[in-house]
């Protein structure tokens, strides 16, 4: 059978994401005691080696999926706002400096303007102080011809002032409605998988692999091509940390646990890069009770350093990935890799504890990266979930009318709802075209979830509780 077709006949039913999301970032709400740049040890990062080209890669990685913009804002909050350059120069700066050096980037990322940025802040410095990892992120179907991918690869080239990429992922791949038959027209009808072999042959690009979020046979079948001789991956990038290594099916059927991933990567000698180490943040912001029992547990550690350190405890894991916006981030990541200090057994029981705590909230695995936006009835989906995850964490979603706390929880609900989304963009809106729903990496039944918003905000509107 062709290789070229094999996907098409595969197994596997599973629904997957088209969605891009390489890169991870802390909340500002995370609890980390405010550290300064004397605290920053400059020569105790940890590092590990690729086997495949001997590069000796930083285990934090920079993810430029984030990056700040002008105004004081986060790429989240205005991201039509211009990139504040001079930032992104500062804070690429104080990471070389300090022992990163594997800058994880886009074509999509920063609504196309990631490259630019961290071309100019990267080339300012020697070309063997970093390695680039960019990605063939030919999502939309008029990017499928050969010679336009070949396009999007050489304009890569051309904003990252490089001659060369380090690291080149195919992008999300097992994602769409029709996992197997997106990765045909993306990668394989076209003949592109076999160009950019020849590309990496010719010196273009140092390492081939791809990120996966999606469906799972796409994922076997391609280690199964790296079994075969097909395809050899030199590195493989897949989400793992402490909620989704053994629950990621448990919250959302259509995910594949961390344990297994890895476990396949591992045995095969492919190093993992690591996305999603703080869950695009929630393992940063967690409930108050849990913040209590990781500050009785260790005092002087944040709760993100314990997701970080985690992430990075895996000897097959060869850099995490943090999109940091703020310069506090920034720091504190490198403090808490300067060096690794590794979960120790006992330590990795209490992570099984939190995660299952965290399993029983119940809450939408939603991540706020945006990737189901535009909804073309402008409903603002992400801050949905957001708010409904929030009155989740803060004890603001009883639905037990004989509760005594029912009624201060009703009115914290219903009223940060308004405040937080208008009324027009709200969860009744939606009229379940799903059309978001394969954009989503976290693979959310967004129609369903939204319609199950919407009956719990008009119960609450209905009920009349008395003083």
């Amino acid at each position: 059978m062709s290789r070229r077709h094999f996907l098409k006949v595969a197994g596997g039913t599973a629904v997957a994401s088209s969605a891009v999301l390489a890169a991870c970032t802390t909340s500002k709400d995370d609890d980390s005691n405010a550290i300064s740049a004397a605290d920053v040890p400059k020569d105790k990062m940890t590092y590990r080696t690729n086997n495949n080209t001997g590069d000796r890669v930083s285990i934090l990685g920079y993810g430029m999926m984030r990056l700040p913009v002008e105004g004081d804002f986060s790429g989240r909050e205005n991201p039509d706002a211009p990139i504040d350059q001079e930032l992104v120069n500062k804070e690429v700066d104080f990471a070389i400096e300090h022992g990163v050096n594997y800058f994880d980037t886009s074509p999509a990322y920063c609504q196309g303007r990631s490259e630019t940025a961290t071309g100019i802040a990267l080339s300012r410095h020697p070309r063997d102080k970093y390695f680039i990892a960019t990605k063939l992120s030919n999502f939309d179907p008029s990017t499928w011809p050969l010679e336009e991918s070949q396009k999007m690869f050489h304009n890569s080239l051309k904003e990252l002032k490089v001659d060369y990429i380090d690291y080149l992922l195919l992008h999300s791949v097992g994602g769409g409605k029709d996992a197997i038959e997106e990765f045909n027209g993306r990668f394989m009808d076209n003949g592109l998988l076999d160009w950019l072999v020849e590309q990496k042959e010719a010196g273009k690009i140092r390492n081939l692999g791809f990120s996966y979020h999606g469906d799972i046979a796409v994922f076997d079948n391609l280690l199964a091509w790296h079994d075969s001789g097909d395809y050899h991956w030199d590195f493989v990038q897949i989400e793992l940390n402490y909620l989704d290594w053994k629950h990621a099916k448990e919250i959302n059927e259509r995910n594949t646990n961390a344990e297994y991933l890895y476990a396949e990567l591992k045995k095969r000698n492919i190093p993992a890069v690591i996305m999603e180490p703080l869950l695009g943040g929630r393992l940063a912001n967690v409930p108050d009770a849990i913040v209590a029992d990781m500050k009785r547990r260790d005092p002087k550690s944040s709760v993100a350093s314990w997701a970080f350190r985690y992430a990075g405890t895996p000897d097959g894991v060869l850099t995490v990935l943090s999109g940091m916006t703020y310069m506090d981030h920034l720091m504190e990541n490198i403090k808490t890799y300067s060096p690794l200090r590794p979960i120790t057994p006992e330590e990795n029981a209490f992570l099984e504890t939190i995660a299952d705590k965290l399993v029983a909230l119940q809450t939408i695995p939603c991540n706020d990266c945006k990737y189901c936006m535009p909804c073309p009835y402008g409903i603002n989906i992400p801050a949905i979930f957001v708010h409904y995850n929030k009155c989740i964490k803060e004890g603001n979603l009883v639905r037990n009318e004989q509760d005594n706390a029912y009624k201060r929880a009703r009115r914290a609900f219903l009223v940060g709802y308004d405040r937080s989304v208008p009324k027009l963009r709200q969860a009744q809106m939606c009229i379940g075209c799903g059309q978001c729903e394969g954009h989503c990496p976290q693979r959310i039944r967004i129609p369903q979830e939204l319609a199950k918003i919407d009956e719990f905000v008009e119960k609450l509107k209905r009920s009349d509780p008395k003083d």
